[in-house]
């Protein structure tokens, strides 16, 4: 039982240590064309740090790998380093990017 408490603290800590979620700035500013859709969004932040807000599940935080006509593929999840994951676009209810800090 005491190995549990532990890890559960270690995760925590780990979390703490890892800031808030998109600490990163990213290139530029979220702009947003007529024609715009969540796929397109995602292709231009290709390479770069988002979230993703999935349906009423969890946020998941990640740099976009690729985005495919129905799915966008997302590496070195926060928390997950070593994992990655694909999302249904249809299932996906915003990103989330960070702005820019003013230097």
């Amino acid at each position: 039982m005491r190995i549990h408490s532990l890890i559960a603290i270690a995760l925590v800590v780990a979390t703490y240590v890892a800031g808030p979620p998109l600490a990163t700035a990213q290139d530029g500013r979220l702009e947003l064309k007529e024609s715009d859709s969540l796929k397109t969004v995602l292709e231009r932040y290709v390479g770069k740090r988002v979230s993703l807000l999935v349906g009423n599940g969890p946020e998941l935080t990640g740099i976009v790998v690729k985005v495919s006509a129905t799915v966008v593929h997302l590496g070195e999840l926060q928390g997950r380093e070593f994992f990655d994951a694909a999302v249904s676009l249809d299932r996906i209810t915003a990103v989330v990017v960070a702005k820019p800090r003013n230097r």
